[in-house]
């Protein structure tokens, strides 16, 4: 089994970069008078990703290209933010990519006139999204410059706000946006169970279960809550349920291929990935609560470091140092 480097990125694009998944979640998660512009029939998914390379610890993306009902074409752009709280300058990140998406229309020859972007912000944090969703909010301007500064609006999915019953759509995307919903929570393990269960109707086909081991996997490696006893228990519990032969052929047939293996190395990742990426998180919250703003050449030092000593020292360092350019030196010091 290859590492796992970014199980939320992975599990985002295997469950939407299917196109009847991204067309149902379209449906179901925009809202009704732009959902009913798009032919949703002519969606297709694209596999450029338009994310800079040192933000892609935080942030996965996927393009849909659509045709308009009327006359045209357009583009829903998802951005799936991997943090556990909202990032504020997300509509700066979005309107980079979306020039690179009409520039990149403009050299394959598909763009004239330019098509419309429908940006999208999918967030499965710990709390509410709290960040504006206009591009305007990132500035303090005087009424007289307002016209001169580009603006537009994003459409936010925050799964947070949803409760479990008001998740919609066919059973793949309802266990994918449950297991994303709930990945951070404590009882995760408790709750994979429920969200197993709704897999039971696809599980005599093989996609069924290839499925089914999609959603182990990200289970696996993507909390550091989930212990590999609750996975164990909730694969007995929703094949046993399905009765039959089923579960001593799968449990065989996963055992030959090594999964059972596979998700005991992504829960070992998964744990110190999370532990690690979990004090890069405190971390960058004291900062933000202290100096406002982050520069991303520090974001991007954070990242460098793997030492979870490290970081605990840089915590007690962010609380105390008077400016951000005398935290920026003691990340400096500890790098060198």
């Amino acid at each position: 089994m290859a590492d796992i480097t970014n199980p939320h990125d992975r599990f985002f694009k295997e469950v939407l970069s299917r196109e009847e998944a991204a067309r149902d979640f379209i449906l179901h998660y925009l809202p009704s008078d732009i959902a009913a512009l798009l032919d949703i029939d002519s969606l297709e998914t694209r596999k450029d990703s338009f994310v800079d390379k040192d933000l892609k610890e935080h942030f996965s993306d996927l393009l849909c290209a659509v045709n308009l009902k009327g006359e045209g074409s357009a583009y829903v752009y998802m951005l799936f933010e991997h943090k556990s709280f909202s990032d504020p300058l997300i509509s700066l990140h979005l309107l980079r990519y979306m020039v690179r998406i009409w520039e990149h229309a403009l050299k394959q020859g598909e763009a004239r006139p330019l098509p419309p972007i429908i940006p999208v912000v999918i967030y499965h944090g710990r709390v509410q999204w709290k960040v504006g969703l206009e591009f305007c909010n990132l500035f303090n301007l005087p009424g007289e410059l307002e016209g001169l500064v580009p603006n537009f609006r994003y459409l936010l999915c925050d799964l947070s706000r949803y409760n479990d019953e008001e998740i919609k759509g066919a059973v793949t995307l309802r266990a994918g946006l449950l297991l994303l919903k709930h990945i951070f929570s404590e009882d995760i393990g408790e709750r994979l169970p429920e969200i197993l269960k709704l897999l039971s109707s696809l599980l005599e086909k093989r996609s069924g279960l290839e499925y089914l081991e999609t959603i182990l996997r990200y289970a696996a490696s993507g909390s550091d809550k989930i212990r590999e006893e609750d996975i164990e228990s909730a694969v007995r519990e929703v094949l046993r349920k399905k009765g039959g032969d089923i579960m001593p052929t799968v449990a065989e047939e996963w055992i030959e291929q090594g999964i059972e293996q596979g998700m005991r190395q992504g829960m070992q990742q998964g744990m110190q990935q999370g532990f690690l990426q979990a004090l890069r998180e405190a971390l960058i919250e004291v900062m933000e609560d202290r100096f406002e703003t982050v520069p991303r050449t520090l974001m991007k030092s954070l990242r460098e470091i793997n030492d979870p000593d490290v970081l605990k020292f840089l915590h007690k360092k962010a609380l105390r140092a008077s400016s951000s350019e005398e935290f920026k030196n003691a990340v400096e010091a500890a790098l060198a």
